[in-house]
C-alpha cells in the first residue's frame, strides 16, 4: 500500500512509467511495478489494475509501444519509450520540478495573514 494519498498519486504514475522506459531498454508489466515500489523505497506502489489502464493509455497516445516475446513458451508483452514519449516526459519532468519549487517555497515560506 503507498504512503501517499492515490489521489494525488493519480497524475504522477504516468512520468514515473515514462522515467522508468527513458532509463531503460524494454520493460515488462512486472518489471515496472516493483521498479516504481522499489526506487520509491515503497512511497509508490501501483497495483495492476491500475498499471495496465496507463500503460494501454501512454501507447493510445504514442508515448510509448510495445512488442509480444515469447518467455518460457509463454507471450510476455514489453514496453518501450517512443521519441514522443521522451519529449512528454522531459515536459512533465519540468512541470514536476516547478511544481515542487513552488510548494516548497509556499510551504517554507508562507506566513499566517
Amino acid at each position: 500500500m503507498s504512503k501517499f494519498d492515490p489521489q494525488l498519486l493519480k497524475g504522477i504514475y504516468p512520468t514515473l512509467i515514462l522515467k522508468l522506459l527513458s532509463n531503460n531498454t524494454e520493460l515488462y508489466g512486472y518489471e515496472i511495478e516493483k521498479k516504481i515500489r522499489v526506487l520509491s523505497d515503497s512511497g509508490f506502489t501501483i497495483t495492476e489494475g491500475s498499471l495496465y489502464p496507463i500503460l494501454h493509455k501512454l501507447e493510445d497516445k504514442k508515448l510509448i509501444t510495445s512488442l509480444i516475446k515469447k518467455v518460457k513458451n509463454r507471450d510476455r508483452k514489453y514496453y518501450k519509450i517512443t521519441y514522443l514519449g521522451i519529449s512528454e516526459f522531459s515536459d512533465k519532468e519540468k512541470e514536476i520540478l516547478s511544481i515542487y519549487e513552488h510548494l516548497t517555497h509556499f510551504l517554507l515560506h508562507n506566513e499566517l495573514a
